[in-house]
């Protein structure tokens, strides 16, 4: 049986390491997606691993019946027709623990960029800080404390509960919704302690998003937060969503934020990702980072670990 795996958006080099000490031969030469089917078969790869770029779907899984092991770096797996390679008898695997710490710490910096005005700060201090230093200064000088504000984690897994970690040590109340967890216990790990357990017990979606002053999605997908959910909100909210792009609808979004609903919007995913909407892209009141949240040097070897551990496991 052939040992080629092919990681075609990459995969660290610990993780690559693993697989190779194990008799696994790994190929992280890029293959264009209209390729993608071609390749894999011509070189009889038996397992593919890709990251958010690469997408596998029901063309690919029918043209390439030497293929065993489809494997996504990362958590969602929207970019895998998942239900359909089950099917036809291949394994399915994703690296769901890898990066959530990293995900939970960019939420953190786009919202302390909302709360202190970062985001547009950054972009007007080199245009004209040197001319307008005093009205900008007067701009921006409406910043508030993340302390004793509640923040609102809409999905309560991994990710979810890291952030609610964070959120714990700035001195947030935390609200959960997740109609899978009804409460989780998470261990708040203080250096030169041995650490506190914090019990949160998830509420209602209604009560979440009518008692938060900030609001965050960590869900696999779907259309949550739209004009409805919008006007139950607390006037000034901040959105943030590092999940899935689509989970809040962009157009509501916009007209929350032009009506003063939404007091600041933070993304790092996008409806039209790799091409996000201008207005999106040139609004004065959204942080932005182009779908980063897993991308730490951490994370990275995290996931390729991991993701080598379980492609040992499924092909052994």
């Amino acid at each position: 049986m052939s040992k080629l795996i092919l990681a075609n958006d990459g995969i660290d080099a610990v993780g690559k390491s693993m697989l190779e000490k194990a008799g696994f031969t790994v190929v992280t030469d890029k293959v264009a997606q209209e390729n993608l089917a071609q390749e894999i078969n011509d070189k009889h790869y038996i397992a593919l691993t890709v990251r958010s770029a690469t997408k596998v779907r029901k063309d690919v899984i029918d043209a390439c019946p030497h293929l065993k092991v489809i494997g996504r770096g990362g958590v969602g797996m929207d970019n895998i027709d998942v239900d359909y390679a089950r099917s036809k008898g291949l394994q399915v695997i994703n690296t769901p623990a890898a990066s959530s710490n990293s995900v939970a710490e960019l939420v953190f910096a786009h919202l302390f960029n909302a709360v202190r005005f970062l985001y547009e700060s950054n972009r007007n201090m080199p245009l004209i800080g040197n001319s307008n230093f005093e009205d900008l200064k007067k701009s921006y000088s409406k910043g508030v404390e993340l302390r004793d504000k509640t923040i609102g984690i809409i999905g309560f897994g991994r990710i979810g509960q890291y952030t609610a970690k964070i959120a714990l040590g700035c001195g947030m109340k935390v609200l959960a919704y997740d109609p899978f967890v009804k409460e989780a216990e998470l261990k708040l790990d203080i250096h030169g302690t041995q650490g506190v357990d914090v019990k949160i017990s998830t509420v209602p979606l209604d009560q979440l998003i009518s008692s938060a002053d900030v609001i965050t999605m960590h869900v696999p997908g779907g259309k949550m937060i739209t004009e409805k959910e919008i006007s139950q909100m607390k006037n000034g909210v901040i959105l943030i969503n590092a999940s899935r792009g689509g989970v809040i609808d962009e157009a509501d979004l916009l007209a929350g934020l032009h009506s003063g609903k939404i007091a600041h919007a933070c993304l790092d995913v996008f409806e039209n990702e790799p091409t996000p909407n201008e207005a999106i892209l040139k609004h004065t009141k959204i942080s932005l980072t182009p779908h980063i949240g897993a991308a730490t040097n951490e994370a990275q070897e995290r996931i390729g670990v991991e993701l080598a551990e379980k492609l040992i496991d499924a092909l052994k």
